[in-house]
């Protein structure tokens, strides 16, 4: 069985259903499942409206609604003449502190995370102005490599006061569902975004060719109130990132 034919199946199947959920959110959904499970690979083209629409005997407009919510969410492309397909790039706010991994799950796509460094050291004084603490205070250097759909996307350093993280074993794939747990809320961001081309061991982590370069996001989260939580930077491929701002 190909895999559209694979994915007509289950969409036949979901839209069978009887559920209070729209259509239109079930094939979403359909689709980002079929994603994240590798039936559907990145720059796939899917059929069209009007395939999708007789094949599964649904309106064109449920179907187009379906496009409409994947194609603002990241998860396709369209272009007329060219038609829609599994979109390569990742597209990231910079808008909300949600993290990586939340917003690469919201998309429909698997995150992971290779920690590098878990460690409590004395912060210098640009980490120390950034966080607004005292020249060698303790924070948590975070040091790892981010994934999305099993491909290395991103090496990432953060720093964090030492009084927000009471076990740093206990960070999983993500460090804000940590965050979440311990009840500290980041709610709003500042960011600056750079380019440059990588450096030998940046291109062994991520696997980048030479020719590629990265984009340097330097964060800052803070909570309702403006106590700084994370100063990070992120080395993202730009080749498979898309950064939205608004």
């Amino acid at each position: 069985m190909t895999n559209q034919t694979a994915l007509f199946s289950r969409l036949t199947s979901i839209l069978a259903d009887e559920s209070r959920t729209p259509l239109y959110k079930r094939f979403a959904t359909a689709i980002k499942d079929a994603v994240r499970e590798g039936m559907l690979v990145h720059e796939e083209i899917l059929p069209s409206e009007r395939e999708f629409s007789q094949l599964l005997n649904i309106s064109r407009i449920t179907v187009r609604k379906a496009m409409d919510s994947l194609e603002k969410e990241g998860v396709v492309l369209r272009s007329r003449g060219y038609g829609t397909q599994i979109s390569s790039q990742f597209e990231y706010s910079l808008k909300e502190p949600k993290g990586l991994s939340q917003q690469a799950v919201l998309r429909g796509k698997k995150p992971d995370t290779v920690w590098i460094n878990k460690s409590k050291i004395h912060c210098s004084a640009e980490i120390a102005e950034k966080l607004g603490l005292s020249i060698g205070s303790d924070v948590y250097l975070l040091k790892r490599i981010r994934y999305v759909d099993e491909q290395a996307v991103s090496v990432e350093e953060s720093w964090v006061p030492a009084r927000y993280i009471a076990d740093a074993d206990a960070i999983g794939i993500s460090l804000y569902d940590y965050f979440h747990q311990q009840q500290i809320l980041p709610v709003k961001s500042q960011s600056r975004v750079s380019a440059r081309m990588p450096d030998e061991a940046l291109q062994q982590q991520i696997a980048l060719p030479a020719n590629v370069p990265v984009l340097v996001i330097k964060q800052l989260a803070m909570d309702a109130q403006g106590n700084p939580l994370e100063y990070s930077i992120s080395y993202c491929r730009s080749d498979m990132y898309v950064f939205i701002a608004e």
